[in-house]
C-alpha cells in the first residue's frame, strides 16, 4: 500500500514539474483554444459574427447552412464548426459507392484550393486559393461497408509545409455533405473551424485551432 502511495506521489510531483517547466498545462492550452474560437465566432475578418446552429437544425434544413445569415453548424462530437457555402453539383462519395455495389470501396482524386488561418495567432499560415496553377491533391477512399474514409495528400502545399500525407479530419468531415464534380464553376465550397483534435499533427501537438476555406473538385 505504501509503495502505491509513494508511486502516486512521485507521479504527481513529475506532473507538477512538467507543468511548471512548460508554463501551461494541456488543460490550460485547451481553455486558451476555446476562448480563441469563441472570439472568432463573435467576430472575424472572413465572415463577421457567426450564427451557430445545432445539428438538429442543420439536418432539418436538408444538411445545409444559410450563408446569408452566416450559419455554421456545430458538430458536438468533435467540436467542428462548418458552413457549406456551396454544396456542389455531381455526386457524393456515398452515391458513387452505391452505384457500384453495397460492399464496394471506391477511390477518387479530389483537387482542393484552400486557405489556412491560425485562429489563436490571428495570422495566415498557408494558402493556394489565389493561384490558378497550384492545387492540392488528395486521394480519398470511401469504404461503404464500414462507412468510413481513408485519405492522403499526394501533392500540394499541405504536404510541403507539414511534411506529411495525412489528411486532417477537418478536411474529411465535409465529404458527407458535399457533391463532387469536375465542372470548375459548380464545385463544392466550405468554411470550417477545426479544433486541434481534428487538425494536422502540428495543430494537435501545439493545441492550435485553425480556420479553413476549402473548395473540393473531382479530379481525373
Amino acid at each position: 500500500m505504501k509503495q502505491i502511495v509513494w508511486t502516486f506521489a512521485a507521479l504527481m510531483c513529475l506532473t507538477t514539474l512538467f507543468s511548471c517547466d512548460n508554463g501551461e498545462t494541456y488543460a490550460d492550452m485547451k481553455e486558451k483554444e476555446k476562448k480563441a474560437i469563441d472570439r472568432f465566432i463573435q467576430d472575424n475578418e472572413f465572415t463577421g459574427p457567426i450564427k451557430v446552429i445545432s445539428q438538429e437544425q442543420f439536418e432539418a434544413q436538408d444538411s445545409t447552412t444559410n450563408v446569408d445569415e452566416n450559419e455554421f453548424v456545430l458538430f458536438n462530437e468533435d467540436g467542428i464548426y462548418m458552413q457549406i457555402v456551396s454544396r456542389g453539383e455531381g455526386k457524393s462519395l456515398v452515391e458513387f459507392a452505391k452505384e457500384q455495389s453495397t460492399d464496394s470501396t471506391i477511390s477518387k482524386t479530389i483537387l482542393c484550393r484552400f486557405l489556412e488561418y491560425d485562429i489563436e495567432a490571428g495570422e495566415y499560415t498557408i494558402e493556394n486559393i489565389y493561384s490558378s496553377s497550384i492545387v492540392d491533391k488528395m486521394l480519398v477512399k470511401y469504404i461503404h461497408r464500414s462507412r468510413r474514409y481513408q485519405a492522403s495528400f499526394t501533392e500540394g502545399k499541405m504536404v510541403g509545409k507539414y511534411k506529411s500525407s495525412v489528411v486532417p479530419q477537418g478536411w474529411i468531415k465535409p465529404l458527407d455533405y458535399i457533391r463532387l464534380t469536375r465542372n470548375s464553376g459548380r464545385i463544392a465550397k466550405i468554411r470550417i473551424i477545426v479544433p486541434h483534435s481534428s487538425g494536422t499533427a502540428n495543430a494537435s501537438g501545439y493545441v492550435l485551432p485553425m480556420y479553413y476555406e476549402i473548395s473540393y473538385q473531382l479530379g481525373i
